[in-house]
């Protein structure tokens, strides 16, 4: 070996050994944390309550707090804005395609909502509000979601007491007993199953239903029907609308569209004030006269000065509420399509004169 090999090898071991991080003892820097430093550090709540401060909030102050701090993203009503979350309503919509998720309608524990504020919102400026107002913020909420009622108080002492709609729906993870089993051997990657033939139709199997006449099911029948007839059924259909009989095309479209409303209003049987005011009943109603909903002042003076809800002025509001009464706590942008608008005039009317 040259005495210049030599010296290469010499420096690649020494680079090296500069490199590798030395085995040695513990450099004893720090010191262990101290049972009050854990204790500020671990804010987590519970479902069971533990790790709440004391502390109280009602709904009708978390109204006005949530109006001042959460509203520019998750709306008057928590109804959402733009892509901002949507906190209230929902229920009952789990299986729909476009499952709408809510404190109300998924969530399983109040703990998270009460974390969540507390730890992360407003969004911006975590953890500048006052347990108190986590707790009137949280009894919003659920006031927003029909779960209490309005003057509903919420403290660490009735906390556990609040159960959410779906806290029942969820259960273990079992995927790794129940599935993982049935993908844990060698997939079959050729000849794996006999080739498919069709070998006969379905007719030929006698399968195909068929109407007493022998004819296959679903064959309509080849009725005439003359002009004169056909004018009458017409005729017929005008007057049962005139006389009320709601279009059931219309009404059930006006139903699709309410799935835009339910987060803040409730209407049907038994239903309650909410975000918004209940809506049996609407028409022929003066604005702002719900019983038992606090409405803002500009829909009362709206309601005292005659506006009475009909189809004409409940279209009107619904294209753009804030444009036609300035002001009102209603904060939906509103539905621009008029055909919307008389589908959800159609159903409304079936709840009530």
């Amino acid at each position: 070996m040259s005495k210049l090999h030599k010296l290469l090898t010499a420096s690649a071991l020494a680079l090296s050994a500069l490199s590798t991080p030395a085995i040695s003892e513990p450099l004893g820097l720090g010191r262990d944390a101290l049972p009050d430093e854990i204790t500020a550090w671990d804010v987590a709540v519970l479902p069971d309550g533990t790790g709440l401060p004391e502390g109280s909030g009602d709904a009708i102050t978390g109204d006005e707090i949530f109006a001042e701090k959460c509203a520019s993203c998750h709306g008057d009503f928590a109804e959402g804005i733009d892509n901002w979350p949507v906190l209230a309503g929902g229920q009952g919509t789990l299986t729909n395609v476009r499952p709408v998720k809510t404190v109300g309608s998924y969530w399983p524990y109040l703990s998270t909502v009460w974390d969540y504020v507390h730890r992360s919102m407003p969004f911006g400026s975590a953890q500048t509000v006052t347990p108190d107002e986590v707790y009137a913020i949280t009894a919003f909420i659920l006031y927003s979601n029909g779960v209490v009622e309005e003057d509903f108080v919420l403290s660490r002492d009735n906390f556990a007491e609040i159960a959410l709609p779906n806290a029942d729906g969820f259960y273990p993870d079992d995927r790794a007993d129940v599935e993982y089993t049935l993908f844990s051997t060698d997939p079959c990657m050729q000849d794996c199953m006999a080739p498919v033939k069709v070998t006969k139709r379905a007719v030929d199997l006698n399968v195909t239903p068929e109407d007493p006449d022998g004819k296959p099911a679903g064959t309509l029948p080849n009725i005439q029907v003359t002009q004169a007839e056909a004018g009458a059924v017409e005729v017929e259909a005008e007057a049962e609308m005139a006389a009320g009989e709601a279009d059931p095309a219309l009404v059930e479209a006006g139903e699709g569209v309410f799935k835009k409303c339910k987060a803040c209003h409730k209407i049907g049987e038994n239903a309650k004030n909410g975000a918004g005011p209940m809506l049996n009943g609407i028409f022929g109603r003066a604005a702002g006269t719900v019983e038992g909903f606090r409405y803002s002042k500009p829909m009362v003076d709206a309601g005292t000065g005659g506006l009475m809800w009909d189809d004409e002025t409940l279209s009107a509001f619904l294209a753009d509420p804030r444009k036609y009464i300035p002001k009102t706590k209603m904060s939906f942008a509103g539905l621009k399509d008029e055909e919307d608008r008389a589908a959800i005039v159609a159903y409304l009317k079936t709840f009530g004169p």
